[in-house]
């Protein structure tokens, strides 16, 4: 093991500019990725979680530059789920083994807290052993505080940049770089356990970008960190932008691992669709979650964030026993449990 790499896994931690030398070293990521999987069965061994993904709707009232259905994408197709809908993704993920249900959306204000805080409150009326994330968006204190009190237990909301700058770059001017900050601090203040992450790659991104982004989360110290590549969309400002690279979003989730050894990280879609072993080397890289997709069928291929999302195959709940094999063949298993974090 180089020095390097000894150095992050028994410190936690490096030197900024250590960071970006081991961030940019094809040749040491071998070494990273094994020594990330060790750290991560110091916690979890080779338990990986599932999350049942169940996306509510496609409306959003945001326009970011790098998202497919920002408000401007008049080519994008909208969708809502009902109530009815959503409980009853939950009750075939249920079956299916899922014992926690992520509900992702745009900020589409059709779904008022009155609503959101009925459907949180009759999921876990049905399932009471399971956890219910939410993923909709910046919110007043408030409003988090009443999905809290429904039974939210998560709420993932990725910073995106730790950097101001960079922030103006991928956002109109009518979106906060401080109020999205203030938003993951009032959740944590709430108590519940709270997601951060950014892409990797995306337009304008430099490599202290990425080691600002450790910096921030060391602060914040998140329960789970969703990182992926930036992956562009043919209807946004980002069109003509080139994908993250791949291997460096593995790397970064690796240095990831190390720093916060205990935290949950997904081996996200984005790294599914980026390669077509993407989530099984993202686990091999340290991850310890997937999130199959559990929305309805129809709704699948309209949720589009960025070009060929993926949406078929081993992302469908039906095909569970294909990823469970898939899984296993990686030398993991995955665990039909909630999956909290497991802290120092």
């Amino acid at each position: 093991m180089t020095e390097l790499i000894r150095k992050l896994a028994s410190e936690g931690d490096l030197e900024d500019r250590e960071y970006i030398d081991l961030l940019e070293d094809e040749n040491r990521e071998a070494e990273l990725f094994e020594s990330a999987l060790n750290i991560k069965k110091k916690y979890y061994e080779d338990d990986i979680y599932v999350r049942g993904l169940i996306e509510i709707s496609s409306f959003c009232r945001n326009d970011c530059f790098y998202c497919g259905i920002r408000r401007s994408n008049r080519k994008a197709e909208r969708y809502r789920l009902s109530r009815d809908e959503i409980l009853e993704c939950c009750d075939c993920g249920y079956e299916n083994g899922f014992r926690t249900f992520v509900l992702q959306g745009g900020e589409d204000l059709f779904f008022t807290d009155k609503l959101i805080c009925d459907i949180v409150y009759a999921i876990k009326e049905r399932h009471d052993d399971c956890a219910v994330t939410l993923s909709l968006g910046e919110k007043t204190k408030e409003s988090y505080k009443a999905y809290f009190d429904a039974g939210a237990d998560r709420y993932l909301l990725r910073h995106e940049t730790a950097d101001e700058e960079h922030y103006r770059k991928l956002h109109p001017y009518d979106m906060s770089f401080e109020n999205r900050r203030k938003c993951l601090w009032d959740l944590k203040d709430i108590g519940y356990q709270v997601g951060a992450g950014f892409m990797v790659g995306s337009p304008y991104q430099s490599m202290e970008n990425i080691v600002e982004d450790i910096r921030f989360m060391q602060r914040l110290d998140p329960d789970m960190i969703g990182i992926g590549p930036f992956l562009s969309h043919k209807d946004t400002p980002f069109a003509g932008f080139k994908n993250g690279d791949y291997r460096l979003c593995l790397r970064v989730v690796a240095v990831v691992r190390h720093v916060f050894a205990d935290a949950l990280i997904p081996a996200t879609t984005a790294l599914g669709t980026a390669d077509p072993g993407g989530r099984i080397a993202g686990l091999k890289a340290g991850a310890n979650v997937i999130m199959p997709n559990l929305s309805p069928v129809y709704a699948r291929s309209k949720y589009e964030l960025y070009d060929n999302k993926l949406h078929s195959g081993e992302e469908a709940a039906e095909a569970v026993m294909k990823l469970k094999e898939s899984v296993e063949s990686a030398g993991m298993t995955i665990k039909e449990e909630r999956g909290d974090r497991k802290k120092r």
